[in-house]
């Protein structure tokens, strides 16, 4: 007789004690769910950073953020006229800093600012600019805009207007990206605008925005005389800053929702890969490409999407391979597409130059190119007649690739003399990368015969 499970001998409907189950629990491993859910976190809360101007631009008392904001904001509260030039090269966090302050300042007082802006790209031209102006007055100010008014009539409403918005108490800001650019010419802008903030009723703020030191320089007597002269200057950060400016980005804090045992596992992997040397040599070929606060986010960006999301710490090859992907190689694509006939021209080129040939033509080439034919006894179909060659050599030309080493146009294309446009190191890259290649290419470039 089959008895059900669980149940003795005596009664059917008795109970016994039901039998004993060892249940063997496996410790989370990284490739568990909660594992890599922390992992997701952990990444979102890193890229949310990254894309955080505010996180990033620290409001310490020596920043530009906090010297800007204080200028513009006593300009605001104190109803006063101000002017400041922010000047750097281009990718220093001039527009990312600016914008946080503006953003700040909308917030404290909605009421009484007013924000217009003007690029020298597109409204370098005087008449074009007081035109743009007096379109965005009419905007935030809900009046109707005149396209056939004159440079004198939008010169006179923006007085007007700038007269009207101080007995309101109101601040105008002024951006004027590109400045230099509005430097140019006459610079009626630039005096009709600093000239109105003369008046003690209007209440303006003029921020110019500009890649050249010498911007101020440009301006006229007329205009400079006008001029605050107050200038911030933002530079590439320097090591120090670029340490701590790591530290602050990609060390998590300890009073987040992640577990305390892989916040600190985490921050104890972070600290090790950032006192690395080889670390420092990524940071360094970084730096000596393009020292930029962007490209610097952009390559934390590159190297925090790369984490492994099933261990869920970050090692140094995010980094490296973050460096490789971000850093352009123009020539190195532009080889990817050339032709095994092309390589033979353009390691003829190198090897001419090796052997202490500065100016060399298309017939130098072709002379190379036959001396190594016969020396190394190609195949019959890398060797090539001289028309096809002709072409080749005219593609690299359009690839620009090579270039004409003169000016002249009286000579015919096979005597003009050339030069190669692309290193040693950049063709040997590029003969490595390419597997359909012959390997006599490689013997030939590094051959000095």
């Amino acid at each position: 007789m089959i008895r059900p499970t669980g149940y003795n001998s005596k009664s059917s409907f008795e109970r016994s004690d039901p039998p004993l189950v060892v249940v063997h629990r496996r410790e989370k491993s990284p490739m568990s769910p909660m594992g890599r859910g922390t992992a997701e976190e952990a990444l979102v809360l890193l890229r949310r950073r990254l894309c955080d101007p505010n996180f990033i631009f620290s409001d310490s008392p020596d920043s530009n953020y906090s010297k800007l904001k204080f200028i513009v904001s006593s300009s605001v509260t104190e109803a006063c006229n101000n002017s400041i030039l922010l000047l750097g090269p281009r990718g220093c966090g001039k527009i990312a800093v600016l914008d946080l302050v503006l953003e700040d300042l909308l917030k404290e007082y909605p009421e009484m600012i007013s924000v217009i802006k003007l690029n020298g790209l597109l409204h370098c031209d005087d008449n074009c600019a007081l035109k743009e102006i007096a379109r965005q007055l009419c905007i935030e100010h809900e009046l109707m805009f005149s396209k056939m008014a004159s440079f004198d009539d939008n010169s006179q409403f923006m007085i007007a207007m700038l007269r009207e918005c101080g007995l309101a108490h109101k601040t105008v800001i002024f951006i004027l990206d590109e400045f230099d650019l509005f430097a140019q010419g006459k610079q009626r802008l630039l005096y009709s605008l600093l000239d109105a903030m003369q008046s003690v009723t209007s209440q303006a703020v003029v921020i110019g925005v500009s890649c050249r030191l010498d911007a101020d320089q440009l301006l006229e007597k007329r205009v400079r005389s006008r001029f605050s002269h107050r200038k911030l200057l933002f530079h590439p950060p320097p090591k120090d800053d670029l340490q701590r400016l790591l530290k602050h980005i990609l060390l998590l804090p300890t009073d987040s929702s992640l577990p305390h045992d892989y916040v600190t596992e985490f921050n104890s992997k972070i600290s090790n890969i950032l006192a690395d040397k080889r670390f420092m040599e990524v940071i360094d070929k970084l730096s000596d490409s393009d020292s930029t606060f962007s490209n610097f986010i952009r390559f934390l960006f590159s190297a925090v999407s790369l984490m492994d999301l099933k261990s869920g710490f970050m090692t140094l090859d995010n980094f490296k391979s973050a460096l490789s992907s971000i850093q352009r190689q123009p020539k190195l694509d532009c080889l990817k597409d050339c032709s095994i006939l092309e390589f033979y021209i353009m390691v003829c080129m190198r090897r001419l130059e090796t052997k202490g040939q500065e100016l060399y033509n298309f017939n130098s080439v072709m002379n190379e190119y036959k001396s190594v034919h016969d020396s190394y006894q190609l195949q019959t179909h890398d060797y090539h007649s001289r028309s096809v060659c002709l072409r080749a050599f005219e593609h690299l030309l359009d690839r620009q690739l090579i270039e004409f080493a003169d000016r002249g146009h009286n000579q015919t294309m096979e005597f003009r003399a050339v030069k190669l446009l692309i290193s040693s190191f950049e063709l040997h890259q590029g003969l490595k990368s390419n597997r359909l290649l012959p390997v006599i290419l490689q013997k030939l470039m590094e051959s000095k015969n």
